[in-house]
């Protein structure tokens, strides 16, 4: 139904852009609330006007706010201010990537990819765990790629300081994604909150922006996209799905692709790595318990 989502209240990262603004789009239209949690405030300024005059919403429905993944400072700030402004929150989407970028350090020295795809969302939310189980039934949903096959965890080398190749590192992060949502949902089993992942294909958005096409080829790259790739409405339908379906009430630690549940490689709900990995994220991102 187009109410599916009333009185809800939904945070998506990275949602100025690509997916997760396509995201955005649809769960306004469900009539939900979207928080869209942003590093880049201009641009999610703009997307947030072109949803609210796509949908009709106004600024109280759309809202934008400042967050930075590479920054734990900013992950901090961002979930003081949620706590404080929110009595409610009923879906978090971890939506922000960032993918193949060359090397560089997050503010507090992680990886990029790694530190923003991973750990960044994960501090997030651990912030967030409370005031989602206040709400529950409550979701938290993941965007991992299928590319996650490609990774591995080295825990001798999660900053990729000895040997970083773009691709791998990308690859690395969403298999972290997928090893979290797996220990997540063990952890909040009976909790009222349900953590489940998804791959979303591949889109036409602008995360392969560290991605050098030549500029010759670009018309034609442009061309084969628009009938391979989906578009950045039909690679959001599994995070809508997830995040409003009453089809996956109660489903707890699985991966979705095309709305459906997929099977994963081993690695990806190696309970062991899984457990090693939360624990090893925990000392990173400085939460003592």
């Amino acid at each position: 139904p187009a109410s599916m989502m009333q009185g809800k209240t939904v945070i998506v990262t990275g949602a100025n852009s690509g997916i997760g603004k396509a995201t955005a789009a649809a769960i306004v239209k469900l009539q939900g609330r979207v928080i869209m949690a942003c590093r880049d405030q201009t641009r999610a300024e703009e997307a947030a006007q072109d949803i609210r005059q796509e949908t009709g919403a106004d600024s109280r429905q759309v809202m934008v706010k400042q967050l930075d993944l590479a920054s734990l400072r900013s992950v901090r700030s961002f979930c003081e201010d949620i706590i404080k402004e929110e009595p409610l929150l009923h879906v978090l989407i971890n939506n922000a990537g960032v993918y193949q970028c060359p090397y560089t350090k997050t503010e507090d020295g992680f990886e990029m990819q790694f530190g923003v795809n991973h750990l960044g969302h994960f501090l997030l939310t651990h912030l967030l765990m409370d005031l989602l189980k206040r709400s529950a039934p409550s979701r938290i949903v993941v965007v991992s790629s299928k590319l996650y096959k490609h990774g591995d965890i080295n825990f001798e080398d999660l900053n990729s300081e000895q040997f970083y190749d773009k691709a791998f590192a990308y690859s690395r992060s969403k298999l972290a994604n997928l090893l979290f949502t797996c220990e997540l949902a063990r952890r909040l089993e009976g909790s009222g909150v349900t953590a489940n992942a998804l791959t979303p294909g591949i889109v036409r958005t602008n995360l392969g922006r560290h991605v050098h096409i030549p500029v010759l080829a670009k018309p034609l790259f442009n061309l084969i996209s628009r009938g391979l790739f989906k578009s950045p409405e039909e690679g959001a339908q599994t995070s809508v799905y997830l995040a409003s379906s009453p089809d996956v009430d109660g489903v707890q630690g699985k991966c979705f692709a095309d709305c459906k549940p997929m099977e994963l490689l081993d690695k990806a709900t190696d309970q062991e790595v899984a457990s090693k990995l939360w624990d090893i994220s925990e000392v990173m991102v400085g939460i003592t318990t």
